[in-house]
C-alpha cells in the first residue's frame, strides 16, 4: 500500500461579524412590571436589590413597553397581560413571525457577497418552526438551493460555540467553503406568570439578538483552533431548559457561578496540555472572549483563572448594552474583539445546560 500524502489543513477563519437587536429596550420596564407584581411583598427588596447588581442596563425585544397611568407595566400589544400569559403555540407564532426579520437584518449588516455561500448552520433555542428559518433564510436571501444547511437546535447559551466548531471542521474538509453561522435568540418570547423571585431574577437576563458570522479560509478576521468541552460532574439539574405549555421555562440555580468558579480554579491548577487553558497560563492570552451569562459567571472566571481586573471587559460590555442573548452573546463579544482589539492570542468559553463548558482558542489577525 502507498503511504498517504500528508497536506497541511486549512485554518478557518471568522472574517466578519454583524449583530443586530430588536426595536425595544425592556430593560428597566421589565424591572417595573416585577416591581408591580411584587409591590407589598417582602421579596420585593431582594428583586430590586438583585437587579441593581446585574450589570445590565438595557435588554431588547420585540415587544413595545408601555405604561399605563398607574404605572403597572406591560407590553402594547397586551402579549403578556397579567393572569393570561400565552400558551406555548402563540409564543412560537410570534417567533416564525420575528426571527426571519431579525436574522435577515443581522447577516444584512455583514455586507457580503452572499452568491458564493456554501453552507448555513443556524443556532436557537428559544423557538421551533417548520419549513425551518434555515429554509425560509435561504429563500429570502436568495441563497444557492443546494446550500448545505445544519441547525444546531436546543443546545442553549453555548452553542456559538458548537456552531463554531462546525463551521472549523467544514472549511477543514473543504478549503473552499464559505460558511454563514447565524445564532438568533429571542430570550423575550419565554417570560413565565410567576412571584417566584428566582425565575424572575433570571428572566432579568435575558434579552433578543441576532448574530451572523461569515467563515472562510480567508486569513482575515480570527483564526479559529483548538476546540474542547467538558461536563462538570453532577450538575446536570444547575441549568435546565424545560417546554411548558405556557413557554420555555428556564431553571438557573445559585449555585451555577460558584460551580465555574471552582471549575476554572482548577483547571488554573493542573494546567494540563489538554484542559481549558491548554497547557498555558492565562497570562499567555491576550483576549478572552467569555459568554456574558451573568455578572456573577464573569466574576466567577474572573476569580477562578485569576485574571486581572478589566481582561473581561469585552464581555461586561456586552452584558451591559444587551443582557444574556443566550447563544447570540459570544457572538456579539467576538464581534466587538474583531472590531476594536489588537492583534493577539485569544480564548474563548461559555457555560450552558450540562453544566457544561464549550471553549476554543482564536488568533486575532
Amino acid at each position: 500500500m502507498l503511504p498517504r500524502m500528508g497536506r497541511e489543513a486549512a485554518v478557518a477563519h471568522v472574517n466578519r461579524i454583524a449583530c443586530a437587536v430588536p426595536p425595544f429596550d425592556v430593560h428597566a420596564a421589565f424591572e417595573r412590571f416585577v416591581g408591580g407584581l411584587l409591590k407589598g411583598r417582602r421579596e420585593e427588596a431582594l428583586f430590586r436589590r438583585m437587579a441593581g447588581r446585574s450589570g445590565i442596563e438595557r435588554r431588547f425585544s420585540s415587544f413595545e413597553p408601555v405604561e399605563d397611568p398607574d404605572g403597572f407595566v406591560a407590553d402594547r400589544e397586551g402579549f403578556y397581560a397579567p393572569g393570561a400569559f400565552p400558551p406555548t403555540s402563540r409564543r412560537m407564532a410570534r417567533y416564525a413571525e420575528v426571527a426571519p426579520e431579525l436574522a435577515a437584518e443581522a447577516i444584512g449588516g455583514l455586507r457580503a457577497d452572499l452568491s458564493g455561500v456554501t453552507h448555513l448552520v443556524l443556532a436557537s433555542c428559544t423557538g421551533f418552526m417548520a419549513p425551518g428559518l434555515d429554509q425560509v433564510l435561504v429563500r429570502r436571501l436568495g441563497l444557492d438551493p443546494g446550500v448545505e444547511r445544519t441547525v444546531v437546535g436546543y443546545m442553549g447559551c453555548y452553542a456559538a460555540v458548537n456552531s463554531l466548531r462546525l463551521a472549523h471542521h467544514i472549511v477543514r474538509s473543504d478549503p473552499g467553503a464559505r460558511v454563514l453561522v447565524v445564532t438568533i435568540e429571542l430570550c423575550t418570547l419565554h417570560f413565565q406568570d410567576t412571584l417566584d423571585v428566582e425565575k424572575l431574577l433570571s428572566m432579568l437576563l435575558f434579552g433578543d439578538g441576532c448574530a451572523a458570522a461569515l467563515v472562510t479560509a480567508d486569513e482575515e478576521g480570527v483564526a479559529l483552533d483548538g476546540f474542547r468541552s467538558f461536563a462538570l460532574p453532577e450538575s446536570g439539574e444547575l441549568i435546565t431548559w424545560d417546554i411548558g405549555d405556557h413557554g420555555f421555562d428556564m431553571h438557573l440555580s445559585g449555585q451555577v457561578p460558584q460551580r465555574i468558579r471552582g471549575a476554572m480554579a482548577d483547571e488554573r491548577a493542573r494546567n494540563a496540555a489538554d484542559g481549558v487553558l491548554r497547557g498555558r497560563q492565562p497570562e499567555d492570552y491576550r483576549l478572552f472572549a467569555v459568554h456574558a451569562g451573568g455578572k456573577a459567571i464573569l466574576d466567577a472566571v474572573e476569580t477562578g483563572l485569576g485574571l486581572a481586573e478589566g481582561r473581561l471587559d469585552w464581555s461586561r460590555g456586552v452584558l451591559r448594552d444587551f443582557g444574556n442573548m443566550s447563544s447570540a452573546t459570544l457572538m456579539f463579544v467576538l464581534q466587538r474583539i474583531l472590531a476594536d482589539a489588537a492583534p493577539g492570542n485569544g480564548l474563548a468559553l461559555a457555560f450552558g445546560p450540562g453544566l457544561a463548558c464549550e471553549t476554543f482558542a482564536f488568533r486575532k489577525l
